[in-house]
């Protein structure tokens, strides 16, 4: 899921921008989530805090409380893979942003053809996104963008006759096999069960008496077979 993460204090611009995201993402069929926020308050400071993969950021660049350049410099403290956009009505503030080493994508005049702008902004984003090590699993017209790294397993649910993609963020089910969703991911996942895939990379325990797989969040799952418990261990 694409999560942006929207600050505008402006209610005109703030309609405006959410229009625009909103037919990108529709137009592009992408699975997104957009979190509104009107100022830099504490709500805003817990979506930088709260784990999300792929976390574009369109930051106001003047609101009532803070400059988007000083909670840009708080961003780029702890995450430097997320994408910031800066939307501005201030042109003139370019010049002091291109002096950080803040790695933003793009500088958006919000008077400056700003319709157009975004979504050509939008999808350079999507571009860079998919630059890391990524599935995307198209299903019922939504493309679910999904980062590797974050998989803990992949499993069958016979009762749905869905395959279930579980990550740190999510659980998403799609139509496709779950030997479909096997082959678009690399060696690193094992199988354990006739109906489940883990990634070997994320399990810190094993428990074959009570067939219990613990991964490095906490998360658990029960699929270990007798079949295939040897390539577990």
């Amino acid at each position: 899921m694409i999560n942006i993460i929207l600050c505008e204090d402006n209610i005109k611009d703030r309609k405006t921008t959410i229009k625009i995201v909103k037919e990108f993402c529709k137009k592009r069929k992408v699975d997104y989530k957009i979190h509104l926020h009107e100022d830099y308050n504490d709500n805003f400071y817990k979506s930088i805090k709260k784990p999300m993969e792929f976390k574009i950021y369109l930051l106001d660049i003047e609101t009532p409380s803070r400059s988007g350049i000083d909670v840009a410099r708080e961003i780029r403290k702890n995450d430097v893979d997320s994408i910031i956009i800066f939307l501005t009505a201030h042109e003139e503030l370019g010049n002091i942003v291109l002096k950080d080493d803040l790695m933003f994508l793009s500088f958006i005049n919000k008077f400056d053809n700003f319709e157009k702008r975004l979504p050509l902004s939008l999808n350079k984003a999507l571009k860079l996104l998919k630059r890391k090590q990524v599935i995307k699993v198209f299903d019922k017209n939504i493309s679910y963008i999904i980062d590797i790294d974050s998989i803990l397993y992949i499993m069958k649910d016979s009762f749905e006759r869905k395959t279930v993609i579980k990550t740190d963020y999510s659980e998403i089910k799609v139509s496709k096999s779950l030997i479909e969703i096997r082959n678009m991911l690399d060696d690193r996942f094992i199988q354990t069960h006739r109906a489940c895939y883990i990634n070997d990379d994320r399990k810190t325990k094993i428990d074959l008496k009570n067939k219990i797989i613990t991964f490095d969040n906490g998360v658990t799952i029960d699929l270990i077979s007798d079949k295939y418990k040897k390539g577990v261990v």
